[in-house]
């Protein structure tokens, strides 16, 4: 395991899930910082960079999603693909589950299908039963306005979203019978004071990290079973570049590694 996998382990966020008494609105809460490190140290053990404006909006997509899960019952997994129009052509995705405790983000910025219209795809797995999917159209184009989108359609309910000084990032939700005129005039000063001048309660913290847990040897399985696909490639450039579809890690194949039989290697 390299130096940059080292400083990557174990960099875990953690998530407050917060009840606003009188206002009956759930509050989550997170310094994302280590989750950032951790992104931005993955990019680098790849070799990949993601330029601005597509940085910025995964970053802020990564930081609310992660505490939408937190939102969430425990034993679901959701994965969302953002296909944009503007502000640039591009696909953001971010998934993960608080039962691994772990989320994952990467952009896709060339072959893009340009959409009439910016779409959210959704996708939710509970208990392994079949996925759950929607599609929602977004109005804005910023991560605010998107998530702000997703709640109104999806779940019925106004949620307000706020990126605070030092990587600090809310959500607050809706519940029934919630103050509404309070939720949608929320400022920013408002949510940063919010336990000091509102009456809280924490229900839960909730931990998690970056991590997609991908490595060639999970990968080799998948790959062996196409390799006749893969022949004149590999005869070719005697070899095959994987990219991980979760988290863009890349990896090298080559035609020995493609040798029937169970792979001998330890797992990382």
């Amino acid at each position: 395991m390299d130096t940059v996998q080292q400083e990557m382990t174990d960099d875990f966020v953690t998530v407050e899930s917060i009840f606003v008494r009188q206002r009956n609105c759930h509050l989550l809460k997170a310094q994302l910082s280590p989750i950032f490190t951790d992104y931005y140290l993955h990019l680098m053990q790849h070799g990949l960079r993601n330029e601005d404006p597509v940085d910025s909006l995964l970053k802020n997509l990564t930081a609310y999603f992660t505490l939408h899960l937190v939102s969430r019952p425990w034993a679901e997994y959701h994965a969302w693909t953002i296909n944009l129009r503007s502000p640039l052509v591009a696909n953001l995705f971010v998934s993960g589950s608080s039962l691994t405790e772990s989320v994952v983000a990467r952009a896709f910025t060339e072959d893009v299908r340009v959409p009439d219209q910016n779409t959210l795809f959704t996708q939710m797995i509970r208990d392994g039963k079949n996925p759950q999917t929607s599609v929602i159209l977004l109005h804005g184009d910023t991560p605010e306005t998107w998530i702000e989108d997703y709640y109104r359609q999806s779940e019925q309910r106004i949620v307000r979203c706020f990126e605070l000084p030092d990587e600090n990032f809310i959500l607050i939700t809706a519940q029934p019978d919630a103050d509404l005129d309070w939720l949608q005039n929320l400022t920013l000063e408002d949510a940063d004071a919010m336990e000091k001048n509102e009456a809280t309660k924490i229900m839960e913290t909730r931990r998690l990290r970056f991590h997609c847990g991908c490595t060639i040897d999970k990968i080799l399985p998948t790959v062996r079973t196409m390799k006749k696909d893969f022949a004149d490639l590999l005869s070719e450039q005697g070899k095959l570049d994987i990219t991980c579809p979760r988290c863009a890690a890349q990896y090298v194949v080559t035609a020995d590694m493609l040798q029937d039989g169970p792979d001998e290697r330890e797992e990382e």
